[in-house]
Protein backbone atom coordinates (compact mmCIF):
# COMPACT_ATOMS: atom_id res chain seq x y z
CA UNK A 1 0.00 0.00 0.00
CA UNK A 2 1.45 3.34 -1.03
CA UNK A 3 1.65 6.34 1.24
CA UNK A 4 -1.09 8.13 -0.70
CA UNK A 5 -3.44 5.17 -0.32
CA UNK A 6 -2.73 5.07 3.40
CA UNK A 7 -3.54 8.78 3.80
CA UNK A 8 -6.82 8.42 1.86
CA UNK A 9 -7.79 5.38 3.95
CA UNK A 10 -7.19 7.21 7.22
CA UNK A 11 -9.06 10.30 5.96
CA UNK A 12 -12.18 8.33 4.97
CA UNK A 13 -12.06 6.39 8.22
CA UNK A 14 -11.97 9.62 10.24
CA UNK A 15 -14.80 11.16 8.24
CA UNK A 16 -16.90 8.02 8.65
CA UNK A 17 -16.24 8.05 12.38
CA UNK A 18 -17.19 11.72 12.74
CA UNK A 19 -20.25 11.29 10.54
CA UNK A 20 -21.40 8.32 12.56
CA UNK A 21 -20.88 10.27 15.77
CA UNK A 22 -22.98 13.21 14.49
CA UNK A 23 -25.69 10.95 13.17
CA UNK A 24 -25.93 9.23 16.50
CA UNK A 25 -26.38 12.61 18.15
CA UNK A 26 -29.03 13.62 15.67
CA UNK A 27 -30.78 10.30 16.02
CA UNK A 28 -30.74 10.74 19.74
CA UNK A 29 -32.21 14.19 19.29
CA UNK A 30 -34.85 12.93 16.90
CA UNK A 31 -35.86 10.27 19.36
CA UNK A 32 -36.39 13.11 21.83
CA UNK A 33 -38.49 15.21 19.48
CA UNK A 34 -41.29 16.81 21.43
CA UNK A 35 -44.26 19.09 20.81
CA UNK A 36 -45.00 22.03 23.03
CA UNK A 37 -48.18 24.10 22.99
CA UNK A 38 -48.25 27.66 24.30
CA UNK A 39 -50.81 30.45 24.30
CA UNK A 40 -49.90 33.61 22.49
CA UNK A 41 -48.90 36.22 25.02
CA UNK A 42 -47.59 33.69 27.55
CA UNK A 43 -44.12 32.11 27.88
CA UNK A 44 -42.92 28.80 26.41
CA UNK A 45 -39.94 26.58 27.18
CA UNK A 46 -38.54 24.32 24.42
CA UNK A 47 -36.81 21.50 26.34
CA UNK A 48 -33.38 20.15 25.50
CA UNK A 49 -31.42 18.18 28.13
CA UNK A 50 -28.26 16.10 27.90
CA UNK A 51 -28.92 12.42 28.56
CA UNK A 52 -27.91 11.10 32.00
CA UNK A 53 -25.57 8.61 30.30
CA UNK A 54 -23.57 11.36 28.65
CA UNK A 55 -23.64 13.49 31.80
CA UNK A 56 -22.09 10.58 33.73
CA UNK A 57 -19.32 10.35 31.16
CA UNK A 58 -18.63 14.07 31.29
CA UNK A 59 -18.76 14.29 35.04
CA UNK A 60 -21.13 16.40 37.09
CA UNK A 61 -20.65 19.48 34.89
CA UNK A 62 -19.79 20.12 31.26
CA UNK A 63 -16.57 21.88 30.36
CA UNK A 64 -16.49 25.62 29.80
CA UNK A 65 -16.05 25.12 26.07
CA UNK A 66 -19.71 24.46 25.34
CA UNK A 67 -21.65 26.10 22.50
CA UNK A 68 -25.41 26.11 21.81
CA UNK A 69 -27.13 26.90 18.52
CA UNK A 70 -30.92 27.09 18.23
CA UNK A 71 -32.35 27.17 14.72
CA UNK A 72 -35.86 27.37 13.38
CA UNK A 73 -36.83 25.47 10.24
CA UNK A 74 -39.86 27.58 9.55
CA UNK A 75 -43.48 26.71 8.85
CA UNK A 76 -42.69 23.99 6.28
CA UNK A 77 -39.82 21.59 5.59
CA UNK A 78 -38.93 23.36 2.33
CA UNK A 79 -38.11 26.63 4.04
CA UNK A 80 -34.50 27.28 4.93
CA UNK A 81 -33.60 27.25 8.59
CA UNK A 82 -32.40 30.41 10.27
CA UNK A 83 -30.61 31.15 13.49
CA UNK A 84 -32.67 31.96 16.58
CA UNK A 85 -30.04 32.05 19.34
CA UNK A 86 -26.36 31.16 19.46
CA UNK A 87 -24.11 31.00 22.50
CA UNK A 88 -20.41 30.60 21.55
CA UNK A 89 -17.56 29.00 23.50
CA UNK A 90 -16.63 32.41 24.84
CA UNK A 91 -20.18 33.15 25.98
CA UNK A 92 -20.87 35.57 23.15
CA UNK A 93 -24.57 35.59 22.21
CA UNK A 94 -26.23 36.17 18.88
CA UNK A 95 -29.98 36.54 18.37
CA UNK A 96 -32.22 36.92 15.39
CA UNK A 97 -33.66 40.39 15.09
CA UNK A 98 -37.38 39.39 15.05
CA UNK A 99 -37.06 37.40 18.30
CA UNK A 100 -34.78 39.77 20.20
CA UNK A 101 -34.97 39.99 23.23
CA UNK A 102 -37.70 37.38 23.71
CA UNK A 103 -35.39 34.31 23.57
CA UNK A 104 -32.90 33.22 26.22
CA UNK A 105 -31.04 30.28 27.79
CA UNK A 106 -29.79 30.05 31.36
CA UNK A 107 -26.04 30.27 31.69
CA UNK A 108 -26.03 28.42 34.99
CA UNK A 109 -28.03 25.58 33.47
CA UNK A 110 -25.75 25.07 30.45
CA UNK A 111 -23.01 23.39 32.49
CA UNK A 112 -25.66 21.10 34.04
CA UNK A 113 -26.78 19.80 30.66
CA UNK A 114 -29.92 22.01 30.34
CA UNK A 115 -29.99 23.80 26.98
CA UNK A 116 -33.72 24.64 26.93
CA UNK A 117 -34.85 27.70 24.99
CA UNK A 118 -37.26 30.13 26.64
CA UNK A 119 -39.52 32.39 24.57
CA UNK A 120 -41.37 35.15 26.44
CA UNK A 121 -43.79 36.30 25.25
CA UNK A 122 -44.86 33.90 22.52
CA UNK A 123 -46.36 35.24 19.32
CA UNK A 124 -48.56 33.43 16.84
CA UNK A 125 -45.84 33.66 14.18
CA UNK A 126 -43.39 31.78 16.42
CA UNK A 127 -45.03 28.43 15.63
CA UNK A 128 -42.75 25.94 13.86
CA UNK A 129 -39.97 23.36 14.22
CA UNK A 130 -36.95 24.29 16.35
CA UNK A 131 -33.62 22.43 16.54
CA UNK A 132 -30.79 22.78 19.01
CA UNK A 133 -27.17 21.74 18.40
CA UNK A 134 -24.93 21.55 21.43
CA UNK A 135 -21.17 21.06 21.07
CA UNK A 136 -18.98 20.21 24.04
CA UNK A 137 -15.51 18.71 23.83
CA UNK A 138 -15.74 16.51 20.71
CA UNK A 139 -19.42 15.57 21.19
CA UNK A 140 -22.51 17.06 19.56
CA UNK A 141 -26.02 16.88 21.03
CA UNK A 142 -29.13 17.59 18.92
CA UNK A 143 -32.75 18.25 20.00
CA UNK A 144 -35.86 18.94 17.97
CA UNK A 145 -38.99 20.57 19.40
CA UNK A 146 -42.12 21.62 17.55
CA UNK A 147 -43.82 24.71 18.97
CA UNK A 148 -47.56 25.05 18.51
CA UNK A 149 -49.28 28.33 19.35
CA UNK A 150 -52.86 28.75 20.55
CA UNK A 151 -54.27 32.24 20.14
CA UNK A 152 -57.14 33.65 22.21
CA UNK A 153 -58.28 37.10 21.14
CA UNK A 154 -60.80 39.45 22.73
CA UNK A 155 -63.00 41.87 20.84
CA UNK A 156 -63.38 44.70 21.71
CA UNK A 157 -59.98 44.87 23.39
CA UNK A 158 -59.60 45.36 27.12
CA UNK A 159 -61.07 46.95 29.11
CA UNK A 160 -64.42 45.28 28.51
CA UNK A 161 -67.38 47.15 29.98
CA UNK A 162 -70.28 45.26 31.54
CA UNK A 163 -73.44 44.93 29.43
CA UNK A 164 -71.46 45.56 26.22
CA UNK A 165 -71.22 42.48 23.89
CA UNK A 166 -67.85 40.78 23.59
CA UNK A 167 -66.33 38.01 21.46
CA UNK A 168 -63.69 35.47 22.56
CA UNK A 169 -61.95 33.71 19.65
CA UNK A 170 -59.77 30.62 20.01
CA UNK A 171 -57.60 29.04 17.26
CA UNK A 172 -54.29 27.22 16.95
CA UNK A 173 -51.50 26.52 14.49
CA UNK A 174 -52.53 22.85 14.17
CA UNK A 175 -52.94 21.84 10.53
CA UNK A 176 -55.81 19.36 10.97
CA UNK A 177 -59.43 20.43 10.61
CA UNK A 178 -61.32 21.65 13.68
CA UNK A 179 -64.13 19.34 14.83
CA UNK A 180 -65.40 20.71 18.17
CA UNK A 181 -64.89 23.68 20.48
CA UNK A 182 -65.80 23.71 24.21
CA UNK A 183 -65.60 26.60 26.63
CA UNK A 184 -65.13 26.37 30.40
CA UNK A 185 -65.66 29.20 32.92
CA UNK A 186 -63.81 28.71 36.21
CA UNK A 187 -63.66 24.97 35.48
CA UNK A 188 -67.35 24.55 34.58
CA UNK A 189 -68.57 23.73 31.08
CA UNK A 190 -70.59 26.61 29.58
CA UNK A 191 -73.58 25.41 27.53
CA UNK A 192 -74.87 27.36 24.57
CA UNK A 193 -77.72 29.70 25.50
CA UNK A 194 -79.15 33.10 24.67
CA UNK A 195 -76.33 34.71 26.61
CA UNK A 196 -73.46 32.45 25.49
CA UNK A 197 -73.16 31.45 21.84
CA UNK A 198 -70.29 29.24 20.62
CA UNK A 199 -69.56 28.89 16.91
CA UNK A 200 -66.39 27.92 14.96
CA UNK A 201 -63.99 28.41 17.84
CA UNK A 202 -65.54 31.69 19.04
CA UNK A 203 -67.68 32.48 22.08
CA UNK A 204 -70.07 35.42 22.05
CA UNK A 205 -71.31 36.92 25.35
CA UNK A 206 -74.21 39.26 24.62
CA UNK A 207 -74.56 40.97 28.02
CA UNK A 208 -71.42 40.33 30.06
CA UNK A 209 -71.66 40.92 33.80
CA UNK A 210 -68.98 41.27 36.44
CA UNK A 211 -69.73 37.68 37.47
CA UNK A 212 -68.56 36.54 34.01
CA UNK A 213 -65.02 37.67 34.75
CA UNK A 214 -62.38 35.10 35.62
CA UNK A 215 -60.68 32.17 33.94
CA UNK A 216 -62.01 31.08 30.52
CA UNK A 217 -60.55 27.97 28.88
CA UNK A 218 -61.14 26.93 25.29
CA UNK A 219 -60.72 23.30 24.27
CA UNK A 220 -60.19 22.53 20.57
CA UNK A 221 -60.61 19.01 19.21
CA UNK A 222 -59.30 18.24 15.70
CA UNK A 223 -59.96 15.51 13.17
CA UNK A 224 -56.78 13.63 14.14
CA UNK A 225 -58.07 13.51 17.77
CA UNK A 226 -55.56 16.15 18.83
CA UNK A 227 -56.98 18.16 21.77
CA UNK A 228 -55.56 21.60 22.44
CA UNK A 229 -56.62 24.03 25.15
CA UNK A 230 -55.73 27.53 26.26
CA UNK A 231 -56.75 29.76 29.17
CA UNK A 232 -57.65 33.44 29.13
CA UNK A 233 -58.19 35.65 32.19
CA UNK A 234 -61.15 37.89 31.39
CA UNK A 235 -61.49 41.20 33.23
CA UNK A 236 -64.77 43.12 33.01
CA UNK A 237 -64.93 46.75 34.06
CA UNK A 238 -68.05 47.23 36.19
CA UNK A 239 -69.27 47.82 39.71
CA UNK A 240 -69.33 45.61 42.76
CA UNK A 241 -72.64 44.83 44.41
CA UNK A 242 -76.18 44.54 43.01
CA UNK A 243 -77.25 46.12 39.74
CA UNK A 244 -79.62 48.67 41.32
CA UNK A 245 -78.51 49.18 44.93
CA UNK A 246 -80.80 50.82 47.48
CA UNK A 247 -79.39 52.54 50.57
CA UNK A 248 -81.72 52.82 53.59
CA UNK A 249 -80.98 55.71 55.97
CA UNK A 250 -82.86 57.15 58.94
CA UNK A 251 -84.00 60.74 58.71
CA UNK A 252 -81.43 63.00 60.35
CA UNK A 253 -78.55 60.55 59.99
CA UNK A 254 -75.64 60.40 57.54
CA UNK A 255 -75.67 58.26 54.39
CA UNK A 256 -72.91 56.88 52.16
CA UNK A 257 -73.87 55.96 48.61
CA UNK A 258 -71.56 53.22 47.22
CA UNK A 259 -69.68 53.39 43.92
CA UNK A 260 -66.98 50.70 43.80
CA UNK A 261 -65.31 49.39 40.64
CA UNK A 262 -64.77 45.67 40.11
CA UNK A 263 -61.04 46.20 39.44
CA UNK A 264 -58.43 48.81 40.13
CA UNK A 265 -58.07 51.20 37.17
CA UNK A 266 -54.37 50.33 37.04
CA UNK A 267 -55.33 46.73 36.14
CA UNK A 268 -56.40 48.04 32.74
CA UNK A 269 -53.24 50.06 32.30
CA UNK A 270 -55.00 53.39 32.84
CA UNK A 271 -54.07 56.16 35.24
CA UNK A 272 -56.75 58.60 34.05
CA UNK A 273 -59.70 58.23 36.42
CA UNK A 274 -62.57 60.63 37.12
CA UNK A 275 -65.70 60.10 39.24
CA UNK A 276 -68.82 62.25 39.13
CA UNK A 277 -72.13 62.11 41.03
CA UNK A 278 -75.36 63.75 39.88
CA UNK A 279 -79.01 63.93 40.93
CA UNK A 280 -82.04 65.52 39.31
CA UNK A 281 -84.22 66.94 42.10
CA UNK A 282 -87.09 69.33 41.49
CA UNK A 283 -85.89 70.16 38.01
CA UNK A 284 -82.46 71.17 39.35
CA UNK A 285 -79.36 69.12 38.61
CA UNK A 286 -77.04 68.65 41.57
CA UNK A 287 -73.42 67.69 40.89
CA UNK A 288 -70.59 66.36 43.04
CA UNK A 289 -67.05 65.75 41.80
CA UNK A 290 -65.02 63.07 43.59
CA UNK A 291 -61.24 63.38 43.86
CA UNK A 292 -59.37 61.36 41.26
CA UNK A 293 -57.34 58.45 42.58
CA UNK A 294 -56.13 55.67 40.28
CA UNK A 295 -54.91 53.60 43.24
CA UNK A 296 -58.47 53.26 44.60
CA UNK A 297 -61.55 51.67 43.15
CA UNK A 298 -64.12 53.14 45.57
CA UNK A 299 -65.74 56.55 44.98
CA UNK A 300 -68.62 56.90 47.51
CA UNK A 301 -70.82 59.97 48.00
CA UNK A 302 -71.14 61.09 51.63
CA UNK A 303 -74.29 62.94 52.70
CA UNK A 304 -73.85 64.29 56.28
CA UNK A 305 -77.57 64.53 57.11
CA UNK A 306 -80.48 63.28 55.04
CA UNK A 307 -84.20 63.93 55.13
CA UNK A 308 -87.22 62.90 53.10
CA UNK A 309 -86.37 65.61 50.56
CA UNK A 310 -83.00 63.97 49.86
CA UNK A 311 -84.56 60.63 48.91
CA UNK A 312 -84.41 59.63 45.28
CA UNK A 313 -82.09 58.33 42.60
CA UNK A 314 -78.43 59.30 42.31
CA UNK A 315 -76.04 58.47 39.45
CA UNK A 316 -72.33 57.69 39.71
CA UNK A 317 -70.25 58.02 36.53
CA UNK A 318 -66.64 56.78 36.51
CA UNK A 319 -64.30 57.35 33.56
CA UNK A 320 -61.35 54.97 33.15
CA UNK A 321 -59.31 56.06 30.18
CA UNK A 322 -61.71 56.38 27.25
CA UNK A 323 -64.40 54.21 28.88
CA UNK A 324 -67.19 55.63 31.07
CA UNK A 325 -69.57 53.48 33.09
CA UNK A 326 -72.53 54.56 35.23
CA UNK A 327 -74.41 53.10 38.16
CA UNK A 328 -77.73 54.34 39.64
CA UNK A 329 -78.14 54.27 43.42
CA UNK A 330 -81.46 54.88 45.20
CA UNK A 331 -81.58 56.58 48.60
CA UNK A 332 -84.59 55.53 50.71
CA UNK A 333 -85.24 57.56 53.86
CA UNK A 334 -86.99 56.01 56.88
CA UNK A 335 -89.06 58.28 59.17
CA UNK A 336 -91.35 57.87 62.21
CA UNK A 337 -94.42 60.11 62.47
CA UNK A 338 -96.34 60.22 65.81
CA UNK A 339 -100.09 60.82 65.93
CA UNK A 340 -99.57 63.37 68.73
CA UNK A 341 -97.36 66.31 67.90
CA UNK A 342 -95.47 67.71 70.85
CA UNK A 343 -95.50 66.38 74.42
CA UNK A 344 -97.35 63.13 75.00
CA UNK A 345 -99.48 62.93 78.15
CA UNK A 346 -99.72 59.80 80.20
CA UNK A 347 -102.87 57.82 79.50
CA UNK A 348 -103.33 59.11 75.96
CA UNK A 349 -103.59 56.95 72.85
CA UNK A 350 -100.51 57.12 70.59
CA UNK A 351 -99.83 55.88 67.07
CA UNK A 352 -96.26 55.60 65.70
CA UNK A 353 -96.18 55.41 61.89
CA UNK A 354 -92.98 54.09 60.26
CA UNK A 355 -92.82 55.27 56.65
CA UNK A 356 -90.32 54.53 53.89
CA UNK A 357 -89.67 56.44 50.70
CA UNK A 358 -89.14 54.42 47.49
CA UNK A 359 -90.26 51.01 48.79
CA UNK A 360 -89.56 48.01 46.59
CA UNK A 361 -92.50 46.00 47.90
CA UNK A 362 -90.69 43.22 49.75
CA UNK A 363 -89.72 45.15 52.87
CA UNK A 364 -91.12 44.11 56.23
CA UNK A 365 -91.08 46.19 59.41
CA UNK A 366 -90.46 45.31 63.03
CA UNK A 367 -90.82 47.49 66.12
CA UNK A 368 -88.73 47.12 69.24
CA UNK A 369 -88.58 49.01 72.55
CA UNK A 370 -84.87 49.43 73.20
CA UNK A 371 -85.22 50.71 76.78
CA UNK A 372 -87.69 48.10 77.99
CA UNK A 373 -87.30 44.68 79.55
CA UNK A 374 -87.46 41.66 77.21
CA UNK A 375 -91.09 40.97 78.13
CA UNK A 376 -92.24 44.43 77.09
CA UNK A 377 -90.07 44.20 73.99
CA UNK A 378 -91.81 41.01 72.94
CA UNK A 379 -95.19 42.59 73.55
CA UNK A 380 -94.22 45.56 71.42
CA UNK A 381 -93.11 43.33 68.60
CA UNK A 382 -96.27 41.27 68.84
CA UNK A 383 -98.39 44.43 68.72
CA UNK A 384 -96.55 45.51 65.56
CA UNK A 385 -97.21 42.15 63.89
CA UNK A 386 -100.89 42.29 64.83
CA UNK A 387 -101.25 45.65 63.16
CA UNK A 388 -99.06 44.79 60.19
CA UNK A 389 -102.01 43.54 58.15
CA UNK A 390 -103.91 46.78 58.83
CA UNK A 391 -101.13 49.30 58.21
CA UNK A 392 -101.48 52.10 55.66
CA UNK A 393 -99.40 52.53 52.51
CA UNK A 394 -96.99 54.90 54.23
CA UNK A 395 -95.79 52.13 56.50
CA UNK A 396 -96.69 49.94 59.47
CA UNK A 397 -98.26 51.44 62.58
CA UNK A 398 -97.50 50.71 66.20
CA UNK A 399 -100.45 51.50 68.52
CA UNK A 400 -100.12 52.23 72.25
CA UNK A 401 -103.65 52.38 73.69
CA UNK A 402 -102.72 54.09 76.97
CA UNK A 403 -99.29 55.60 77.27
CA UNK A 404 -97.65 54.87 80.60
CA UNK A 405 -94.26 55.51 82.16
CA UNK A 406 -93.03 52.09 81.07
CA UNK A 407 -93.42 53.15 77.43
CA UNK A 408 -90.98 56.03 77.74
CA UNK A 409 -87.60 55.70 76.02
CA UNK A 410 -86.42 54.79 72.52
CA UNK A 411 -88.55 52.87 70.02
CA UNK A 412 -86.81 51.38 66.98
CA UNK A 413 -88.41 50.58 63.63
CA UNK A 414 -86.25 48.10 61.69
CA UNK A 415 -86.64 47.27 58.01
CA UNK A 416 -85.85 43.77 56.74
CA UNK A 417 -85.59 42.30 53.27
CA UNK A 418 -84.63 38.95 51.72
CA UNK A 419 -80.96 39.81 52.22
CA UNK A 420 -81.39 40.68 55.93
CA UNK A 421 -81.66 43.92 57.84
CA UNK A 422 -81.72 46.93 55.53
CA UNK A 423 -81.97 49.87 57.93
CA UNK A 424 -83.59 51.28 61.06
CA UNK A 425 -84.91 54.50 62.55
CA UNK A 426 -85.35 55.45 66.21
CA UNK A 427 -88.00 57.55 67.96
CA UNK A 428 -87.64 58.92 71.49
CA UNK A 429 -90.89 58.90 73.48
CA UNK A 430 -91.12 61.39 76.35
CA UNK A 431 -94.17 61.52 78.67
CA UNK A 432 -95.11 64.83 80.37
CA UNK A 433 -97.38 63.56 83.21
CA UNK A 434 -100.80 62.17 84.27
CA UNK A 435 -103.86 63.23 82.33
CA UNK A 436 -107.47 63.38 83.69
CA UNK A 437 -109.32 61.49 81.12
CA UNK A 438 -112.63 63.04 80.02
CA UNK A 439 -115.64 60.75 79.55
CA UNK A 440 -116.56 59.78 76.06
CA UNK A 441 -118.99 62.10 74.29
CA UNK A 442 -121.55 59.37 73.84
CA UNK A 443 -121.99 59.12 77.66
CA UNK A 444 -121.93 62.87 78.52
CA UNK A 445 -125.75 63.30 78.50
CA UNK A 446 -126.29 60.31 80.74
CA UNK A 447 -123.71 61.56 83.24
CA UNK A 448 -125.33 65.02 83.39
CA UNK A 449 -128.80 63.54 83.94
CA UNK A 450 -127.48 61.29 86.70
CA UNK A 451 -125.80 64.18 88.52
CA UNK A 452 -128.95 66.33 88.30
CA UNK A 453 -131.15 63.53 89.61
CA UNK A 454 -128.77 62.89 92.48
CA UNK A 455 -128.73 66.57 93.52
CA UNK A 456 -132.55 66.72 93.38
CA UNK A 457 -132.91 63.68 95.58
CA UNK A 458 -130.44 65.09 98.09
CA UNK A 459 -132.41 68.37 98.22
CA UNK A 460 -135.66 66.53 98.82
CA UNK A 461 -134.10 64.53 101.62
CA UNK A 462 -132.86 67.71 103.30
CA UNK A 463 -136.27 69.41 103.09
CA UNK A 464 -138.00 66.35 104.51
CA UNK A 465 -135.47 66.13 107.34
CA UNK A 466 -136.03 69.80 108.32
CA UNK A 467 -139.76 69.31 108.26
CA UNK A 468 -139.59 66.34 110.53
CA UNK A 469 -137.28 68.13 112.92
CA UNK A 470 -139.61 71.16 113.15
CA UNK A 471 -142.63 69.02 113.81
CA UNK A 472 -140.85 67.22 116.57
CA UNK A 473 -140.25 70.56 118.48
CA UNK A 474 -143.91 72.01 118.25
CA UNK A 475 -146.13 72.33 121.68
CA UNK A 476 -149.05 70.17 122.60
CA UNK A 477 -151.63 73.09 122.39
CA UNK A 478 -151.51 74.83 119.04
CA UNK A 479 -153.56 77.87 120.30
CA UNK A 480 -150.74 78.93 122.58
CA UNK A 481 -148.33 79.30 119.62
CA UNK A 482 -149.59 82.94 119.01
CA UNK A 483 -149.23 84.21 122.57
CA UNK A 484 -146.55 86.87 123.30
CA UNK A 485 -144.86 87.17 126.65
CA UNK A 486 -144.93 90.79 128.17
CA UNK A 487 -142.79 91.90 131.10
CA UNK A 488 -144.65 94.10 133.77
CA UNK A 489 -142.51 96.79 135.48
CA UNK A 490 -142.38 97.04 139.22
CA UNK A 491 -144.22 99.85 141.25
CA UNK A 492 -141.08 101.46 142.63
CA UNK A 493 -139.55 101.74 139.18
CA UNK A 494 -142.73 103.44 137.88
CA UNK A 495 -142.65 106.09 140.58
CA UNK A 496 -139.03 106.95 139.93
CA UNK A 497 -139.72 107.32 136.24
CA UNK A 498 -142.58 109.72 136.94
CA UNK A 499 -140.36 111.94 139.18
CA UNK A 500 -137.81 112.22 136.48
CA UNK A 501 -140.36 113.31 133.93
CA UNK A 502 -141.74 116.08 136.40
CA UNK A 503 -138.28 117.44 136.94
CA UNK A 504 -137.66 117.62 133.24
CA UNK A 505 -140.96 119.53 132.80
CA UNK A 506 -140.16 122.15 135.43
CA UNK A 507 -136.89 122.87 133.90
Amino acid sequence: MTLASLVLFLTFTLLAFNAGHILRGVAEGESREQKVWARAGSSAVLPCHLSPRKMSKSGKQLPDKTSVLWKRHGGSAHQESHMVLEVGYSGLRKMSLPMRPRVSVQDSALHNGNFSLRIDPVRSEDAGLYEAQVAYNTDIQSCQVELGVVTVTLSPPSPVVENEPLLLSCNSSHRASLVETCWFHNGHLVPTSRTFCSLHGALSILRPAVSDAGSWRCQLRYSDNEIISATYNLQILGFDGPMNPVVYAAAGSAADLPCTLSYLPSAFGSNVVAAHWSRLAGGHLQDWDISQNSSSRSFPLHLPEVGPGDAGQYRCAVSVGSKTITRDVTLAVVTVTPSIQGPVSEGSRLLLICSLTHPRGHERFQWKHLDSVPTNSKLAVATSHNLEGQRSQTGPTLEILQVSQKDTGTWECSIYGPEGRLGAVEYGLHITGAQVSSPPAIFSGQVTFGLTLTLFLLLMVCVLALALQKRARSPAFPALEGMVAVTVPRKKEVQENQKEKIQQTEC
